[in-house]
């Protein structure tokens, strides 16, 4: 089953993979950007998607993007949350302002949008929602309490938004990457290999790794996995301590 699909943060290393994938499984997908026209133009171009300019840590121009989608004609048939934002400092040393603008982008958007795409898609009986959370979620990480905070309310909110969406066709999920080789990832050579030393895989994840698991979770098929976080971190989390090599 294919229809229209929502991709927010196109240009990023994940998003870009995630445009891409759907594009390819014959889903026509539209992506937002905040700041990099020229990677959006270039990512429109090669895929056919069309790009939307919207900074998620506007929540007026969230909201009137939402009302726009609430407005459409054509329902959505899958929205993918994937941009987000970080934030690094210490649980005790966190300013509240700069956590709020966090949250903003991770978490208050996607309720937004939610919120303008959802009534049809339960009108339709048919839609999926994916939200691309973090490993942080649920393993700590020193200086990363906001970020971490924003990705657990995340995967809370999906695992509500299920309970309410299920009974009318509508799937409500999370992705959760673990350390995935991206410009996010800004370790020199040496840190990278040591990193991956620690990971089960042995290796950092792709962009496509995600893209892959959000593109199956877009599926017919996929229809009865609701409510779930789905990991792609190469073992990692399951975890005690990092494997001996």
């Amino acid at each position: 089953m294919t229809g229209a699909v929502l991709v927010t943060g196109g240009t990023g290393g994940i998003g870009g993979a995630i445009v891409r994938r759907l594009v390819a499984d014959g889903h026509k997908v539209t992506f937002t950007w905040r700041g990099d026209a020229a990677a959006a133009a270039a990512l429109a171009a090669e895929t056919g998607a069309q790009s939307v300019q919207l900074d998620l840590a506007d929540r007026l121009a969230v909201a009137g993007f939402a009302d726009f989608l609430a407005a459409a004609e054509a329902p959505l048939y899958g929205l993918v949350h994937n941009a987000g934002s970080t934030y690094d400092a210490l649980a005790a040393t966190i300013d509240v302002e700069a956590a709020a603008a966090l949250f903003e982008v991770n978490l208050f958007s996607l309720m937004a949008l939610v919120r303008g795409a959802v009534r049809a898609m339960t009108a339709a009986r048919r839609g999926r929602i994916v939200a691309i959370g973090a490993l942080a979620a649920r393993r700590a990480v020193a200086g990363n309490a906001a970020y971490a905070a924003s990705k657990a309310a995340l995967e809370a909110y999906i695992k509500t938004l299920m309970a309410e969406v299920a009974r009318r066709g509508v799937t409500a999920n999370v992705v959760a990457p673990g350390w995935i080789d991206t410009a996010m990832v800004t370790a020199p050579a040496e840190a990278r290999a040591a990193l991956a030393k620690t990971i089960p895989a042995q290796r950092l994840g792709k962009a496509e790794d995600v893209a892959a698991i959000v593109a199956f979770l877009l599926r017919e098929e996929a229809g009865y996995i609701n409510g779930t976080v789905v990991t792609v971190d190469g073992g990692l989390g399951s975890m005690l301590a990092a494997p001996k090599n």
